[in-house]
């Protein structure tokens, strides 16, 4: 059982004060010495979730807005950290794939072998044109350029001098002097019929939704077993195996009643202009996956998951120190005990 988190970044972050300073300051500089608070943020967040045993962490890509880039983040990040697993996601539309092979070789010798990229296909057509790429509006045309990127990018790490002709990339012996100090596992969340083939053939992992007309976790459960029922079908054509993730949002609480008020109440910060309906539309889905109350019930939920062969939890949360500790204290620490007991 692994655990994952998101580096508090704005646009996947809910209910923080540093990430709602940074963006109101993010058009003028900083006061001499000082840090961006959202950097301040991601690094105290990061640092706690090393030493409390997360194994990795998610750098989503957001151009637009007020975000750090992702891989200087990582990198910057991964300074720290001894043991966290850097995530950083790239949009194939933006970023040519031979660049990506040695960023990505970079970052996984300097953090000795903890690394992987979360392959986004792209949906935000405004942004990729504005930063010089593209989306590709045709599905299949997409779900093609991504497959070429992923095979361009493993030809690099194992093949110098490396070619490769294809309908998006063409790559002349193409030479990477630096390999990486592992290969680095592609993650991914397509959805649509041709992104799920693109994931049977190519992904190490797949971050599992569930069907959002589930009315309740029963329909949550039922509908991630099709899903990975689905993917194992379609994978084992191709003579693969691909690993599941899944995101759910976790809060404690005495009962089930005060912990989704204490999740709302995180949600929301002391705002009046807070909107609290932007904010459950970012973390509203993953609230359904049955991870709000006491924590036994969440331990409990968790293990019935990996039953079902989830093997990554990429934990929402609002990002605190005090939040790290308690998953720390009420899922990380006692579910590695438990797996460690039943090995004994």
């Amino acid at each position: 059982m692994l655990f994952g988190l998101y580096a508090p970044v704005p646009h996947v972050t809910v209910g923080s004060k540093e990430i709602a300073r940074s963006v109101k300051g993010a058009l003028g500089p900083l006061p001499a010495g000082e840090i961006d608070p959202a950097f301040g943020l991601a690094r105290d967040i990061l640092c706690a979730a090393d030493q409390a045993g997360f194994d990795l962490c998610l750098y989503a890509e957001r151009h637009l807005g007020a975000d750090f880039e992702a891989w200087i983040l990582a990198a910057a990040i991964s300074s720290w950290t001894k043991n966290l697993r850097a995530m950083p996601a790239v949009h194939p539309g933006l970023w040519h794939p031979t660049l990506i092979a040695k960023m990505a070789a970079c970052l996984d010798r300097l953090t000795t072998g903890r690394s992987a990229i979360n392959l986004v296909t792209g949906w935000n057509e405004v942004e990729a044109r504005m930063y010089g790429g593209d989306i590709l509006l045709h599905e299949h045309d997409r779900y093609v350029r991504a497959e070429e990127f992923v095979r361009v990018l493993r030809g690099m790490w194992s093949e110098t001098p490396f070619s490769f002709s294809g309908q998006f990339y063409n790559v002349k012996e193409s030479q990477l002097l630096l390999k990486p100090a592992t290969r680095p596992d592609i993650f991914t969340a397509s959805r649509s019929e041709r992104g799920l083939e693109m994931v049977a053939k190519h992904a190490d992992w797949w971050f599992l939704d569930y069907d959002k007309n589930a009315s309740d976790l029963a329909g949550v459960e039922a509908s991630l077993c099709r899903a990975m029922d689905g993917m194992n079908r379609r994978a084992e054509k191709y003579g693969r195996k691909v690993r599941f993730a899944f995101n759910p949002f976790v809060a404690f609480g005495d009962t089930d009643e005060a912990a989704l008020a204490r999740a709302k109440k995180l949600l929301t910060p002391d705002d009046p202009d807070a909107d609290m309906r932007k904010m459950m539309s970012r973390v509203g889905p993953a609230m359904k996956s049955g991870c709000i109350g006491r924590p036994q019930k969440v331990r409990d939920q968790l293990l019935k998951y990996t039953d079902m062969g989830i093997e990554l939890f990429l934990l929402k949360f609002v990002p605190t120190v005090d939040e790290v500790h308690a998953i720390r204290d009420e899922i990380i620490a006692p579910l590695r005990g438990r797996a460690q007991a039943a090995a004994e």
